[in-house]
């Protein structure tokens, strides 16, 4: 029959014995509930900082592409042929045209920047989902000569316009003539609104038609990029290479990742400074199991004592105290993972429910754009919290465990 080593009993049965001392059992109680806590709350904010991450990024690539291919001085010739050599490639979704510039528009006495983009009907939708924010009007309404321009909403609302009203658009680059240079006007008509749900797009941004674009930025048949949409945003790099390999062209390629780089940064900051000062509450809970584990060896020195006298080595008494504190530690970190699972789960449940009964919201819908509290668990995040809290609990028992095995029988026993 197999027997278990007796530092493991006596490690439980120390843990559930109901001590003498009420006061070591409270502290004990509340380190498993510090534990408890810190755990939950860093993968709670952990998985709800992750789902606003993915809910930005979504947000920014629903009205762009994942990559830009383009060639020097932003100008690409010969898209057509570009276009036929990548859509075929491994993991590219879809390509289409742009032409980018910048433009003032002017309404009557108010006048915007804005970020004019050139866009092809009928390719866009391969590599961006506008139609779906569009809030007035549709795409297909950009006609080639037609120079109409479709809006974001808060474009549009500082400018006064709404569908049919004109604007007049100024380039920056003027045309030089004896007279001097004289900048490039144009008026458009406002075929459309859309709304991103970002304050970058819908505060700065334009379309037109690519035709239009071309020749207000005097960009002849040329683009300034061919953007690509992948099937896995994170297999950029392979399809660098898979270009490399399939197109004899030097071409100037830019993914998500470089174009909204300082962003993603600070988010990936932010998580990391969370991280730390969530991290600072399991330590403390640890700091709790020291104090819990020095009054528990004072408080069993008698038995420690009679443990040596029959036989026990330091080491012994060591790993009774080791495994009485990993007990307290384990039991609040996998409490912890537990409701910080369960939360991270439902918090589309729990939100809603907690705002309906206290009778307010968290993010309201008139003031933010993302009005709901977004949550993708990341199981990588849950175990690295579980396992530093217990190499936190580890070390916290290192202490009070080797001061009990130090103990003298004779000094303990003097007494008795």
């Amino acid at each position: 029959m197999f027997k278990q080593p007796f530092e493991l009993l006596l490690g439980f049965r120390y843990t559930r014995a109901k001590r003498r001392n009420g006061f070591i059992s409270f502290i004990s109680l509340s380190s498993i509930i510090g534990i408890t806590l810190g755990v939950f709350a860093l993968i709670t904010v952990l998985s709800v900082m992750n789902g606003f991450q993915q809910e930005l990024r979504d947000r920014i690539l629903s009205m762009t592409a994942h990559m830009t291919l383009s060639e020097q001085y932003e100008r690409l010739g010969n898209w057509h042929d570009l276009y036929d050599k990548v859509i075929h490639l491994d993991h590219v979704k879809g390509a289409a045209p742009n032409v980018m510039g910048q433009g003032m528009l002017a309404h009557g006495d108010k006048v915007k920047a804005a970020i004019v983009r050139g866009i092809a009907p009928k390719y866009e939708p391969q590599v961006a989902d506008i139609d779906s924010k569009m809030k007035f009007g549709q795409l297909a309404d950009l006609k080639p000569k037609g120079y109409g321009i479709i809006l974001g909403s808060e474009l549009a609302n500082g400018l006064g316009v709404s569908v049919g009203d004109k604007v007049t658009m100024v380039a920056p680059e003027g045309t030089v003539s004896p007279m001097g240079v004289i900048p490039r006007v144009k008026r458009f008509t406002v075929v459309g609104i859309f709304e991103a749900g970002m304050y970058e797009y819908d505060n700065g941004l334009a379309l037109v038609n690519i035709s239009d674009a071309q020749r207000v930025f005097k960009m002849h048949d040329k683009v300034s990029g061919l953007q690509l949409k992948l099937d896995d945003m994170f297999k950029t790099s392979l399809v660098r290479k898979e270009i490399g390999q399939h197109v004899d062209r030097v071409l100037y390629v830019r993914d998500w990742t470089q174009e909204h780089a300082n962003f993603f940064k600070a988010i990936q900051m932010e998580k990391r400074m969370v991280f730390i000062f969530l991290t600072l509450i399991i330590m403390v809970a640890a700091f709790n199991i020291v104090s819990t584990m020095v009054m528990v060896v004072t408080d069993k020195e008698k038995d420690i004592a009679v443990l040596r006298t029959i036989g026990a080595t330091p080491a012994s008494i060591q790993s009774i105290f080791i495994i009485q504190g990993l007990i307290i530690g384990t039991v609040g970190s996998i409490v912890g993972a537990i409701l910080g699972v369960i939360t991270s789960l439902n918090i589309g449940t729990i939100v809603p429910f907690i705002e309906n009964l206290f009778g307010f919201k968290f993010f309201p819908p008139d003031i933010y754009y993302i009005s709901e509290i977004p949550s993708d668990l990341h199981w990588s995040d849950v175990w690295t919290v579980s396992i530093i809290a217990f190499v936190m609990t580890l070390l916290a028992t290192l202490y009070p465990a080797r001061r009990a095995s130090k103990t003298q029988p004779a000094e303990a026993l003097r007494y008795e």
